[in-house]
């Protein structure tokens, strides 16, 4: 069902929203203590918060049962792909030379769940790292953390071959994506359903040790076109306000089969037709799955 609130479902103070009012209004969104879910956010969507970051993690610990945050730590361990070392559909760049790719080793360093959260994931999930009550997975390029009942059950899914395994989990969990004041351009689970249809499967590299690099596979595309998605999800979306943020949940289930439905409608849906873009490396990708399964 969808529900949507013109109001706050906790109404913010003059002084800005507090972690008590956030954890009211995710309980109104329909998270409770045996509730499940991957949550993305925004901080700056709330408006001022009363105890910043950690205010929204400490809220999150508090309306759901278990969390479970992207915690990718790319900025420090992503490489270029070696010299000739060239994937079909990949698009991703090479370096120039070994001398060069020697270089790019050198200045990368290995993951440890200690390496802060990469920036372009946003403060909450670098705040629930510090806070230190939740677990985080081993993936070099693609962590996840999670805290609460299930969280071994979701990190313990993931391997190096398969980065997007926790939210298969989550969906066997009948869990949820919960999205606060961010669009479903950061919502990792529809990249999931883009890899069972053949889609947005690229290799990427990082170091894993001093002077050693490795190559990972089914690495997510791009999402700038995912809110292409938002009128098929809109029957199962819940939303509510929390202060200044638009906050949704959707059940993962329902989204993987949204998502399903539209890709094997037209194998470009939710790219863009940029052929500069990662889109159509996708695009690629998923028409080369449907020709080779006709064979």
């Amino acid at each position: 069902m969808n529900t949507r609130a013109e109001g706050s479902a906790g109404a913010s103070t003059a002084q800005g929203i507090t972690e008590g009012e956030i954890a009211a209004g995710l309980r109104a969104l329909g998270l409770t203590e045996r509730s499940t879910a991957l949550v993305h956010t925004s901080l700056r969507s709330f408006g001022w918060v009363e105890g910043g970051a950690e205010a929204v993690c400490r809220a999150l610990l508090d309306a759901c049962g278990t969390v479970l945050l992207p915690a990718g730590a790319g900025d420090h361990t992503r490489m270029p792909a070696p010299p000739g070392l060239v994937r079909p559909h990949n698009a991703y760049w090479n370096a120039v030379s070994w001398a060069d790719f020697e270089q790019a080793l050198d200045r990368a360093v290995p993951y440890s769940p200690e390496r802060p959260v990469d920036r372009y994931l946003g403060a909450v999930p670098e705040a629930m790292r510090a806070l230190g009550c939740a677990e985080r997975g081993a993936h070099p390029l693609f962590a996840f953390q999670a805290a609460g009942e299930h969280a071994r059950t979701l990190l313990e899914a993931e391997s190096p071959d398969r980065p997007l395994a926790p939210i298969e989990a989550l969906a066997e969990l009948d869990g949820d994506v919960v999205l606060l004041g961010v669009s479903h351009e950061a919502n990792t689970a529809i990249h999931l359903a883009e890899q069972r249809l053949g889609r947005s499967r690229f290799y990427r590299y990082a170091k894993v040790a001093a002077g050693v690099w490795a190559e990972f596979p089914n690495l997510g595309g791009e999402s700038h076109r995912f809110d292409d998605i938002e009128p098929a999800l809109r029957p199962a979306t819940t939303e509510v306000r929390i202060g200044a943020c638009r906050a949704r949940r959707v059940g993962v289930r329902d989204l993987l089969a949204a998502v399903t439905e539209v890709v094997r409608a037209d194998p470009a849906a939710l790219l863009c037709p940029d052929p500069a873009c990662r889109c159509g490396a996708a695009l690629a990708q998923r028409l080369a799955y449907v020709r080779d399964r006709r064979v």
